[in-house]
């Protein structure tokens, strides 16, 4: 029972994925045995292929039919996963603009700020290499494009997502905010960083006359965490909803066609999680397994929701509890959902390469670096939400002449791929604070 209430939020998770599961399952079950099928036996056709062309006709009609009614009950189930990611993104743009200020405020003048900020980006940046150049390793050394001789898509399918064409003028007018007010509605977290850290700069730098703004972005950011914690009771719900809807509308057969890829990619991340990062936390010292138990719950929500930013205020709060210090968690997590998702990092070229051994498509190894050296840059201001990853490689897929319909050889499957790397993007940043609090001399 102690175990229960320490553990609540875990608990009902961990229920409503199976639940989530169980009810998909029998609904999907449901709608292959709902019996809106022709009676052939009134076709009366001799012609033998005529009547072939006509049976097709009449399958493919059917098989649309499922499809829109999958569709349509599991948008009944996927409501209640809305609501809880809208309640999240209600509270990430006030919560990083109160925790940034904060900590940059502690922190206290540009020259500290600048100092911290580029031990982070050197980290950052060593990390996105290593997680790119892990996908590529992955890809070439397995093969799942090769092994699994999938169908291909018709050349005339529409994927439904839109190349991201990220350039260096686009990237400024993204990170440069025209107005504080608009990036806030729009959640774009890099633009509230940028104007955090003037703000929280200028606010230390009056001294007794900035003590009160100071003073009120602490009781904001403490409003926002109790709001979290309101915010996060709706979890399990919103789990429920998003694990069920997924099933309703793949089922789980899908996933006996993908095994290879599920298992190849799965285990990168893993070998990422255990390996690399586990000797990063090594060489800086850091209690590794303490980490990733302080950081279970922030951990499992983003693996179940495939979110990354819907842990984030857990994900703060489990740091702090950790014992790395404020200024930093407020520093560096914001900037690491921008610039440190690393599961998502791996996933790009990786599901590139897929894609090409698909098609058969050859790249060489020249390609695949500058492919690791263009992602270096244009993953960055990804946003850490479902699909995110997809829009990049439509960019991909498009620089490489890789047909770009080849994006839906991954749908079937990639709200699963996508909660393991949110996962991976949560403790990749969890250790990102903890390494650059180890080198500004922190002691947990």
């Amino acid at each position: 029972m102690s175990y229960f209430k320490k553990n609540k939020l875990i608990v009902l998770i961990i229920l409503a994925m199976l639940a989530g599961l169980a009810i998909g399952f029998i609904v999907n079950k449901s709608h292959k045995s709902n019996k809106f099928v022709y009676d052939r036996s009134k076709l009366n056709i001799e012609n033998v292929k005529v009547k072939e062309e006509v049976e097709k006709g009449l399958k493919k009609q059917e098989e649309t039919w499922f499809k829109e009614a999958k569709k349509k009950t599991a948008s009944n189930y996927s409501i209640l996963s809305d609501i809880f990611l809208h309640l999240i993104k209600m509270i990430i743009a006030p919560l990083v603009l109160a925790v940034l200020v904060l900590g940059v405020a502690k922190v206290g003048d540009f020259k500290s700020v600048g100092r911290i900020g580029l031990k982070t980006l050197i980290y950052f940046t060593s990390a996105t290499l290593i997680a790119l150049a892990l996908g590529l390793v992955l890809v070439n050394v397995f093969e799942p494009g090769k092994v699994m001789h999938l169908d291909l898509p018709d050349t005339k399918a529409e994927t439904g997502i839109k190349a991201n064409a990220q350039d260096v003028k686009n990237f400024i007018d993204h990170v440069i905010p025209e107005s504080i007010i608009r990036a806030m509605a729009a959640n774009d977290i890099l633009p509230i960083v940028v104007f955090a850290l003037f703000f929280g700069v200028a606010a230390a730098s009056i001294g007794d006359h900035g003590k009160p703004i100071i003073k009120a972005f602490d009781s904001l950011s403490h409003v926002m965490f109790k709001v979290t914690n309101f915010v996060m009771s709706f979890a399990p719900v919103g789990v429920f909803g998003a694990i069920s809807a997924v099933v309703i509308m793949q089922g789980l057969d899908v996933l006996s066609g993908y095994v290879y890829l599920i298992a190849c990619f799965f285990g990168g991340l893993l070998f990422f999680v255990f390996v690399v990062l586990f000797l990063i936390s090594v060489m800086f010292k850091i209690r590794f397994f303490a980490l990733l138990k302080d950081i279970k719950e922030p951990t499992l929500l983003a693996l179940s929701t495939a979110s990354s930013e819907s842990a984030m205020p857990k994900t703060i709060e489990a740091l702090e509890k950790h014992g790395i210090s404020n200024r930093i968690v407020s520093f560096v997590l914001p900037l690491g959902y921008s610039f440190n998702l690393d599961g998502s990092i791996m996933y790009m070229t990786f599901a590139t390469v897929f894609i090409a051994q698909s098609y058969g498509i050859e790249i060489t190894m020249a390609d695949q670096i500058k492919m690791m050296l263009i992602l270096l840059v244009t993953s960055k201001g990804m946003a850490g939400v479902p699909r995110a990853s997809l829009v990049v490689i439509a960019g991909m897929l498009s620089m490489f002449k890789i047909p770009g319909e080849g994006l839906l050889l991954l749908l079937a499957v990639d709200q699963l791929l996508d909660m393991g790397r949110s996962a991976t993007n949560v403790i990749g940043n969890a250790v990102a604070s903890a390494v650059v609090a180890r080198l500004e001399g922190e002691k947990f």
